[in-house]
């Protein structure tokens, strides 16, 4: 066997820079870490993994749909595209002011939430990543442009990208959720702390959604 046959289908510059988007990605508060972190927090850490399971899946779903078409259909009805952006707009800037209002709590605040079973835990966390409109950008609009037609195999190259995405994704995660209930013990001891996450928390919220809604109009390539 080559060694051409074993190299990778991107190149090395691609899979770093591919690495660095989706960590400032995954670090920028979305209803993805607002869930994990809830379920943390509320039902332990166990809860939380599994959750964070069913959200891996829905990357996976989203690399899969992203290499095989869904940019095809969103090309063939534009109008579906554009308004799954404006809801993910209209649901960042919930959750952000639902973060800056006044009286409003941050995603490391202890909240009473239903203990659920493992099944409907990975259900949810399906759910919200599918639901994510971070994740279809993602996997629609910055992965593409990682990737190098002079190297062949779009669609190798689209696999191992979103691969890379989906490691940096769920090691991360995975890191907040297990810290999740020591970073909500020690901001429920020092209540000035805690507001100022929360301010912060809202505020990239705030952010992230302005960045979208600036990507609303724009139609899907395929």
């Amino acid at each position: 066997m080559s060694l051409t046959s074993l190299s990778s289908p991107v190149s090395g510059a691609s899979a770093l820079g591919m690495a660095l988007t989706a960590l400032v990605m995954v670090l920028t508060p979305g209803p993805n870490m607002i869930y994990l972190v809830s379920r943390s927090i509320s039902q332990g850490r166990t809860a939380g993994l599994v959750s964070l399971a069913g959200t891996g899946v829905g990357f996976v779903v989203y690399m899969l749909m992203g290499n095989l078409g869904l940019a095809v259909l969103f090309v063939a009805v534009p109008w579906l595209f554009i308004g799954f952006k404006a809801a993910g707009v209209l649901y960042l800037t919930h959750l952000a002011w639902q973060a800056l209002r006044p009286g409003g709590r941050g995603m490391f605040e202890v909240r009473d939430v239903p203990r659920d079973s493992p099944a409907r835990l990975f259900r949810m966390g399906l759910v919200t990543n599918l639901l994510n409109p971070k994740a279809a950008i993602m996997y629609l609009t910055l992965i593409p442009q990682f990737i190098d037609p002079h190297r062949g195999h779009p669609t190798a190259q689209g696999l191992t990208l979103g691969s890379v995405q989906i490691a940096v994704s769920l090691t991360v995660n995975a890191l907040i959720v297990v810290a999740a209930g020591a970073i909500a013990t020690f901001l429920g001891q020092r209540p000035s702390w805690a507001t100022v996450q929360r301010r912060v928390t809202g505020t990239l919220l705030g952010a992230v959604a302005l960045l979208l809604a600036r990507e609303v109009p724009a139609r899907a390539r395929a």
